[in-house]
């Protein structure tokens, strides 16, 4: 299982993801779920992955060959608007899905599938955030909930429903990240560090801030200690019963 989170602000686009792809009580292995495709001054994307992790990767790969084959009919260097970019990335997870498919029936080892969220900018048009489902349809993010989350996502979203807005700058929309992703690693196990965190400024057409935390890093050690002194505090502060008085 995987836990990644998109954010959109009006200053631009926060992307945060774990980087665990298999839990289990003697085998833990980590793979980076965040992809980045940046034409500087033209046009950037990030994609974060979730699922089946054959399947991402070679989606990914087939992302990554078409760029370089500069007589492929369709890439993310061709595309005019940022749908038709995750309708060529759905396309393309629905068609390696298809390829998997029979083998995967064969052995018994359950659905190829795997889900994205695409985000960027491209010049001439705003940054948005698409999440991609593993039948190759998509949807964006809604003003009144301007976040996309695939994998683990239900401990991770109290926070961003009470803090994200258009308005929450970068900086608090990557602290808020952050603190979905920890309240998640601490209720499910699958998920795990390090955690990968890149802010996108809207215009700029360059990923210019990615940092990986991990358990250990000072930074993330004070973000989780504050977070829980904080949570402390606010309950701490409930309203007592009339029986307490």
């Amino acid at each position: 299982m995987s836990y990644c989170v998109a954010i959109k602000v009006n200053d631009g686009l926060v992307f945060a993801s774990d980087s665990r792809t298999n839990a289990g009580v003697d085998y833990v292995s980590v793979y980076s779920k965040m992809h980045a495709f940046c034409t500087p001054g033209e046009r950037m994307f990030v994609l974060l992955t979730a699922g089946n992790l054959a399947t991402s990767q070679a989606v990914v790969n087939l992302i990554r060959r078409d760029l370089e084959d500069v007589a492929a009919r369709e890439s993310l260097s061709t595309v005019n608007y940022l749908f038709d970019a995750a309708h060529y990335v759905g396309a393309l997870n629905a068609r390696v899905q298809t390829q998997h498919a029979e083998m995967f029936e064969k052995s018994g080892g359950g659905k190829p599938e795997a889900t994205f969220i695409l985000g960027g900018q491209i010049m001439g048009g705003d940054p948005d955030i698409f999440l991609i489902y593993p039948e190759g349809n998509y949807i964006t993010a809604s003003e009144d909930k301007p976040y996309l989350q695939i994998g683990e996502n239900k401990y991770g979203k109290p926070i961003l429903d009470r803090i994200i807005s258009p308005n929450t700058s970068l900086e608090d929309a990557s602290r808020c990240a952050l603190v979905s992703l920890d309240s998640t690693m601490r209720a499910n196990v699958s998920v795990g560090p390090p955690l990968e965190l890149s802010i996108y400024d809207r215009d700029s057409f360059e990923l210019g801030r990615r940092i990986s935390l991990k358990l250990a890093s000072p930074f993330y050690k004070t973000l989780q200690k504050r977070w829980n002194e904080g949570l402390k505090r606010a309950f701490n502060r409930l309203p007592r019963f009339d029986w307490e008085q």
